[in-house]
This record gives structure tokens, C-alpha cells and sequence, in this order.
């Protein structure tokens, strides 16, 4: 059965609603591993949404799909979920800027001709957020090699005692994923001191030895 709606809405500002698919400015989808990493950069609603019509500028999909491409895009590094991702497919699909096919119980969307002039007209931005995607994607291959607990001494140029470290941190981090969040600023503190420690005997290290305090 084939299902096609088309609201248009006056002057088709960029289309916005909150997580739950509400009208507003709500924002969602941390920036990180599932909401995890990189805490605090996040993309808006609208930006969501603008990146969904991106994606089907590219061809029909079902929204499994458009989360998968999202997730292959980023390295797993931003993965909406299904609650986000279909309010947000009906609200573009309302406004017409989507059209949408009903196969059994799924739907494969597609743009409208509307919706084809909206996302040209607003290409650049969309450039922009698929950046920010390809970047944290090289971001997120990063991490995972840097905690990889497989081959993570390539060519075994690390002392074993610096191997070991990695692991107990990794390990020790793993089980505070629930903690508290009085814990959570705890053990937050005593990794800022280290890093600062380390980032200071780095420095010291090129111009003779860090100072000691």
C-alpha cells in the first residue's frame, strides 16, 4: 500500500521539534558512543532532521537504515535512536518535505520535490554536519585503538608496565559506568590531575626535566 502526505507548512522554516518529536528547540544525540563520549556537543533537532534529508537526497531508506548510516558515518560515535529517529521522520514527512511508501508494517522515505529545494538551499550547512561526523569518526578510531585491549602494542614499542596501566584505567573506568554522580566528580578530579601531570612532565621533557612542586 503506498501512502503519500504532504502538510505544508507557511514558509517552510527549517523544521524543528524537541526528542520526543515535540514543536520547539529541543536538542538530542550526544555527541559520543551512544551518548557517552564527548559529552556536551550535541546535535539540535533541526540538525537531525536536516541530516535525515540529506541522507535521502541520496535515495529511499527505511529509517533502520538511516540510523545505520548515521552510525557507519561517525564510526558508532552518534547513534540516534528509534525514538528519536522516527518522530522526526513523521515531522518531516508532515511538513512534506518526505514522502513515504507503507510496505506491511515499514516505511521506505523518500524526498519530495520540496524537499529536494530544501536541503539545496541549505547544502553548506549540511556539508558542515557531515564533516563533523567524518571528524568524529576518525575521532572514535582513535579512542579504540588507544583502549584497544587486542594488538595494543604495535611493534612493541611500550613498556609492559605502560600496557598494564592502560588496562587497570580502562578496567577501573568500565566500573564506575553507573557510578554516582558525586563518584562521577571524584574520579573525574583525579583524572584531570593526572592528565595535567602528564601533560607537564611531556612538556618539561623537551627543554630538560619537569619541575618538580
Amino acid at each position: 500500500m503506498r501512502h503519500r502526505h504532504h502538510t505544508h507548512c507557511p514558509g517552510h522554516h527549517a523544521p524543528r521539534r524537541d526528542e520526543h518529536g515535540r514543536g520547539g528547540h529541543g536538542r538530542h544525540g550526544d555527541f559520543g558512543g551512544r551518548g557517552e563520549l564527548m559529552r556536551g556537543r550535541r546535535f539540535s533537532s533541526e540538525d537531525l532532521q536536516l541530516m535525515l534529508l540529506g541522507l535521502l537526497a541520496g535515495g529511499d531508506s527505511h529509517g533502520y537504515e538511516l540510523i545505520k548510516a548515521l552510525e557507519t558515518r561517525s564510526e558508532g560515535a552518534y547513534v540516534p535512536s528509534p525514538g528519536v529517529i522516527y518522530p522526526a521522520l513523521t515531522y518531516v514527512h508532515e511538513l512534506g518535505l518526505v514522502e513515504a511508501d507503507v510496505v506491511g508494517n515499514k516505511k521506505s522515505y523518500r524526498l519530495s520535490e520540496e524537499g529536494r529545494r530544501f536541503v539545496q538551499a541549505r547544502q553548506q550547512r549540511l556539508d558542515e554536519m557531515f564533516q563533523d561526523l567524518a571528524l568524529l569518526a576518525r575521532k572514535m578510531k582513535y579512542l579504540r585503538g588507544a583502549m584497544a585491549e587486542d594488538g595494543e602494542n604495535p611493534g612493541g614499542a611500550w613498556l609492559p608496565e605502560f600496557v598494564e596501566a592502560r588496562r587497570r584505567l580502562k578496567r577501573a573506568l568500565l566500573q564506575k559506568s553507573d557510578a554516582p554522580q558525586e563518584e562521577q566528580r571524584r574520579v573525574a578530579a583525579i583524572l584531570l590531575r593526572a592528565a595535567a601531570e602528564i601533560e607537564g612532565t611531556a612538556a618539561g621533557a623537551e627543554g630538560g626535566p619537569a619541575p618538580r612542586g
